[in-house]
């Protein structure tokens, strides 16, 4: 919106040229979702107290979390509201991946809501069924997916597929490019889910995956940059920096909140979105499969998961962690919460510098 309303006057005003540069309004982005976090959070979280829109821990994870109940949730649609005004404000409204990084989120985050407000309505930790949840999910990735596939040919997304550390190496997925997008957005998205265990954990490795995708969007819009690197350049996307700016931006102003011991939970609303909004940047950078690495702790959450269930009913009732996700096994072997939650950042900074290592490793 400041784009379109004050960059046109650089003409007479030369100040004003500086809304010409992505990185300006990326930084904008970032500190604007920050305030705004700041400022709405005492009074949103002193609102859903009054609602009584409170958290219900689940009978089946740690005895400790019992402690937690009550706490007020649902705070993801602060986390929303932060990210989605700032990118609006900041960023150019006429570039058409910008709304898709969007809507994905937006959508992502609507199916939250409905899964939180059912949980709050019926007291229990009971809102939408698991395949309600994967239908919606799917939806809203095939429908995006279609949508990257009917844009005009002057915005450059093909449905191919690269690989990290490989140059000159790209599989055309054809119609299975949809069925992809499907994966990786729905896939990031629960695996998000599944790591919001822990007060902030869940936000902070996100904000780390944000400010790598960051990079990642901002090198492939820049043509220049992103031919002496030799990844896929995507004319346009450059301009989802801005959205990854208020992505960290409003994630740092949330994690103040959240932080152990947390005042509030952002809740599915928040964790589905945020993991949709990161799956949707990969696809529209080109680096979906450097999600792998970029997202390795949010990987090793849904595989803990994943493994512990199949080891479960395959051997009749025995188990490989004391509990999933894994972030629960740490916490039953006697690391305190904040330590569980710093170690776990660090692996993810880790994940995030191997991915970013894929710029130069090919």
């Amino acid at each position: 919106m400041l784009y379109e309303l004050l960059y046109p006057l650089h003409e007479r005003f030369g100040a004003f040229n500086v809304f010409r540069y992505i990185t300006f309004r990326t930084g904008g982005a970032v500190l604007t979702a920050i305030v705004l976090s700041l400022a709405l959070g005492p009074w949103f979280i002193a609102t859903l107290r009054r609602l009584a829109v409170g958290q219900n821990i689940r009978e089946l994870g740690p005895a400790s979390h019992q402690v937690k109940a009550g706490t007020p949730t649902m705070g993801g649609l602060l986390i929303l509201f932060a990210l989605i005004a700032s990118t609006l404000l900041w960023a150019r409204l006429s570039n058409p991946y910008l709304w898709i990084a969007v809507g994905v989120t937006a959508l992502f985050g609507l199916v939250g809501f409905a899964d939180d407000f059912l949980k709050v309505r019926r007291g229990r930790n009971l809102g939408l069924t698991a395949r309600v949840k994967f239908l919606l999910q799917t939806l809203v990735a095939a429908a995006a997916a279609a949508v990257l596939l009917k844009l005009p040919a002057v915005f450059g997304i093909a449905p191919t597929l690269t690989f990290p550390f490989l140059k000159d190496v790209a599989v055309n997925l054809g119609w299975l490019y949809v069925p992809f997008v499907v994966m990786v957005l729905v896939g990031a998205s629960n695996a998000v889910n599944l790591t919001d265990g822990l007060d902030g954990l869940a936000i902070g490795s996100t904000l780390i995956a944000a400010a790598t995708y960051a990079i990642f969007t901002y090198v492939a819009g820049h043509k220049v940059v992103a031919n002496y690197l030799q990844v896929v350049a995507v004319p346009g996307v450059g301009e989802v920096t801005v959205f990854c700016g208020a992505l960290v931006g409003a994630s740092l102003g949330f994690l103040w909140f959240n932080c152990h011991p947390a005042e509030v939970f952002m809740g599915d609303v928040g964790s589905l979105a945020l993991g949709g909004a990161i799956g949707t940047v990969a696809v529209l950078a080109k680096q979906e499969l450097v999600l792998v690495l970029v997202g390795g702790l949010f990987v090793m959450e849904a595989l803990s998961v994943i493994l512990q269930v199949s080891f479960f009913k395959v051997t009749g009732g025995k188990r490989v962690f004391r509990m999933a996700p894994l972030h629960h096994h740490f916490e039953l072997t006697g690391w305190s919460e904040p330590k569980i939650i710093v170690r776990f950042w660090l692996i993810a900074i880790f994940f995030a510098l191997l991915g970013l290592s894929t710029l130069k490793l090919r």
